[in-house]
């Protein structure tokens, strides 16, 4: 075989491997940044706009999607979506969606869509009830603290962890 030929035949092989998950994609190693399901939904498919609009957590529809970072948004309203495109960073929620308390703990935990806050702006979710309480306790030290923590566990799994 020549080389170019052999230099094609490489680049189709480690694509179709890496296609495969055989071969772990640069897409792939940092979708563990986000919480997703199987499907690739974020917030449990949870509206992240009607956090600031509504002040409360709606349930988004497929009909209204949106990627952002590797993970899907689902939106209650077409308006919602359009928010969403202009700004995504806006509406996302910190620390790819896990939960806010978990990461100052230096843990990735999955989260319930009813455990949230909106503080400057931004969007944080919790574990649980409880979690949220606890966090409350001292929202700017807790950001603070996960902040810095984040750009450690970012892209680490949740097995690392």
């Amino acid at each position: 075989m020549s080389s170019k030929l052999l230099s094609v035949f490489a680049i189709v092989l480690a694509f179709t491997l890496s296609s495969c998950g055989l071969i772990p994609s640069q897409a792939n190693s940092s979708i563990e940044a986000v919480n997703v399901d199987e499907n690739r939904v974020a917030i449990k498919g949870y509206d992240p706009v009607a956090y600031f609009t509504d002040a409360k957590p709606v349930l988004g529809s497929q009909q209204f999607s949106a990627e952002y970072n590797g993970a899907i948004y689902q939106f209650e309203s077409a308006e919602h979506k359009a928010l969403f495109e202009g700004t995504p960073a806006k509406y996302a929620p910190q620390y790819g969606g896990y939960c806010a308390f978990g990461v100052t703990q230096e843990k990735k935990y999955d989260i319930d869509p009813n455990a949230w806050a909106v503080v400057d702006g931004k969007l944080y979710l919790n574990l649980n009830s409880g979690a949220q309480n606890v966090w409350n306790k001292d929202r700017i030290g807790n950001i603070e603290s996960g902040n810095a923590i984040w750009l450690d566990i970012e892209n680490k799994s949740v097995s690392e962890l």
